[in-house]
């Protein structure tokens, strides 16, 4: 164990202000492998003023020179691409080919492409008589979540230096080891002192002080919806701007004449990556009537293929949910599928096989479920998957769009075009059409109480821009 003393401010690392301390487990063996400071108000109060500090010298810099440095970020993060793996895998309990694709190459890509991005974006334009200057919005707090915790600091805190603001980054108190690991090549690739700052703690302590901050211009938060509701109320009493990036419940429809095979096992991988961890997650599949029990079979047996294991296990594709909360959690949505009346096809609550110790749960499939129950309106955060099924298309989209989410979804058909017909009828952020693969330059985000805003690409930057307008 670890014991990691203070907080990134102002380009160097400093004491934290009080002395509590949180503890950092390992879900697959609940071993407690590190200790981060809990920081508090007077930790994020210096790290927003380091950044309000250093903000005219930054937002001042060349867009092409701030592109240099975040390449020089990316550099950095590669060159320790295996330590970043290695981390997220003993803090989130990612299975370690998918902690190595995903976790720690995702981010990779991710900050190369705003670099990218720094120095070709037009951060003027003219329109008419006007030239509109789009200019950094100033300070950004952005708290992240544990579920993607290096890919989430990334795409919050790469587009804001782009965009020549300074950010203070509180991260999840589940994962803040892999956030000490980026404010280290934050360092490593010269960034100047106070444009990047880390406050490790609570959310409820830390994050709301970092929310509330009268000196913070804009609030980025990803995380449960309950939360960020009550950060967009923090945000809107004091004016500021807020990008919210909440949780989902994706439908992933399968029409007739798809190709249900296909379907259904991308639907089980989709479920199943990170553990069901994922805000964007097809957790609810729709099937015509005709082909339905057919598809149901299908996913209990490629569910077979998603045995619960050491995550360190370069063969293990399902590793542990976080923590003990979330383990109780999801073994309770799924208790409560079976009382509402829903068929379960494979898992279920009890602790998976030679998996006492950890937070281990079977991968589920709920059958016979209908659009009214829990589990088909809530989201869930666990591998669980929800067959609901419907008999002619107009039924099929009013259950798709009948949750208060709108984030992810999918469709497939026998043509793309048919596919991207029911697409354009599906009120959420994204649609995969037949497969269509992840797109890190695409705008990423929800609609209704999915978020507020888009992250990746040229959408994502201009979340961190704010429009002036020069009349000649």
């Amino acid at each position: 164990m670890i014991a990691h003393d203070g907080m990134f401010i102002d380009g160097e690392w400093r004491p934290a202000a009080g002395p509590d301390t949180i503890e950092v487990v390992n879900p697959a063996d609940e071993q407690v492998i590190g200790t981060v400071p809990a920081g508090t108000p007077e930790d994020v109060d210096a790290a927003v003023r380091a950044a309000r500090a250093a903000l005219p010298g930054w937002a001042a810099t060349p867009p092409a020179e701030r592109g240099r440095h975040l390449a020089a970020l990316r550099d950095a993060l590669d060159a320790r691409r295996e330590e970043i793996a290695a981390t997220v895998v003993a803090e989130l309990g990612s299975p370690a080919r998918f902690a190595q694709r995903v976790h720690a190459g995702l981010p990779i890509a991710v900050t190369g492409s705003c670099a990218e991005l720094a120095a070709t974006h037009p951060f003027e334009e003219k329109i008419g008589n006007s030239t509109v200057l789009h200019e950094p919005v100033g300070v950004v707090g952005a708290i992240t979540p544990w579920n993607y915790p290096l890919h989430q600091i990334v795409v919050k805190v790469a587009p804001a230096l782009a965009a020549g603001c300074t950010v203070v980054l509180k991260p999840a108190e589940d994962t803040p080891l892999t956030a000490r690991l980026f404010a280290e090549c934050v360092a490593a690739a010269g960034i100047p002192a106070g444009v990047f700052n880390l406050v490790t703690g609570l959310g409820a302590v830390a994050g709301q002080a970092l929310a509330e901050h009268p000196d913070v211009d804009l609030v980025s938060f990803t995380g449960s919806t309950a939360v960020g509701k009550r950060i967009g109320a923090i945000a809107g009493a004091a004016v500021k701007r807020v990008t919210l990036e909440l949780g989902g419940k994706s439908a992933n429809v399968i029409l007739p004449g798809a190709d249900l095979a296909k379907a259904v096992a991308a639907n089980v991988a989709d479920v199943c990556r990170n553990t069901g961890q994922s805000c964007n997650a097809w957790t609810r599949t729709l099937v015509h009537a005709d082909d339905y029990e057919e598809a149901v079979a299908l996913a209990v047996a490629a569910v077979a293929a998603y045995t619960p294991g050491d995550p360190t296990d370069p063969d293990v594709r399902l590793g542990p949910l976080v923590n003990a909360a979330q383990h109780a959690r999801v073994r309770g949505y799924i208790d409560r599928g079976v009382a509402e009346g829903a068929r379960l096809a494979a898992g279920g609550s009890d602790v998976p096989e030679g998996r006492d110790q950890g937070y281990f749960v079977r991968p589920t499939v709920f059958a016979d479920v209908t659009p009214e129950m829990t589990i088909a309106q809530e989201e869930i955060f666990g591998p669980v998957l929800t067959f609901i099924k419907y008999t002619d298309e107009d039924e099929a989209a009013r259950i798709a769009n009948g949750t208060v989410y709108g984030l992810g979804g999918a469709v497939w058909a026998a043509d793309d075009a048919t596919a991207a017909a029911f697409a354009r009828r599906m009120d959420t952020g994204q649609v995969d059409i037949n497969g269509g693969g992840f797109n890190l330059l695409a705008p990423f985000g929800g609609h209704k109480q999915s978020g507020i805003g888009r992250e990746l690409g040229a959408h994502g930057l201009a979340e961190f821009l704010q429009t002036k307008s020069l009349q000649f």
